[in-house]
């Protein structure tokens, strides 16, 4: 029993599109694969999922090789061609700088929790202290600020309990006054 035709539009639902998509593009992948190693074929898949989340499959080692690989059969202008190596050049770049700012904030959070201090000097050791210091003064004074409204919060409850208990202590009297009332009659 085959399945029917599925009619091709976006799926609103977004459970179901994002299920169809991780399971299609499974399927692609693996397609992808069974090709290059059945047919002995060079192949480079790329698939960016809604999100921005990338998703690539290569035959060979790198997938760069098959993309230039493209580049020069591809029957793209010459100024076209080299206005995308420039764009790719940037982009490279761009990627070298934010690998470093990324590396360098690694070694940073490690700094903070106290880990690889050795290469680090009495200078930096010392902004590091004080770093340290003035989230530690955040830290406590938001835990205290937390600490004084759970404080309010509780004075504000206990003050609704005590007015309960004294409006049905006078309850309690009232009743007990008004069935000693009724008895003496």
């Amino acid at each position: 029993m085959g399945r029917g035709r599925v009619e091709l539009k976006r799926i609103e639902n977004k459970i179901n599109r994002q299920v169809t998509f991780a399971k299609r593009r499974n399927g692609l992948l693996k397609k992808a694969y069974e090709l290059s190693v059945l047919c002995d074929a060079e192949l480079a898949l790329i698939i960016f999922s809604n999100r921005g989340k990338l998703y690539e499959f290569s035959s060979t080692s790198n997938i760069l090789k098959t993309l230039e690989r493209y580049e020069q059969c591809s029957y793209v202008t010459p100024e076209v061609n080299n206005a995308a190596k420039e764009i790719e050049q940037s982009s490279y770049k761009e990627y070298l700088k934010l690998k470093g700012r990324y590396e360098t904030l690694q070694h940073h959070q490690r700094h903070l929790l106290g880990e690889d201090l050795g290469p680090l000097n009495v200078k930096d050791l010392e902004h590091l202290e004080l770093q340290l210091d003035s989230s530690l003064k955040l830290i406590r004074s938001t835990k205290t600020q937390y600490m004084v409204d759970q404080l309010s919060d509780l004075q504000t409850k206990e003050k609704m309990w005590v007015d309960a208990n004294r409006a049905l202590e006078r309850k309690v009297i009232k009743n007990h006054l008004l069935s000693s009332i009724h008895r003496i009659n």
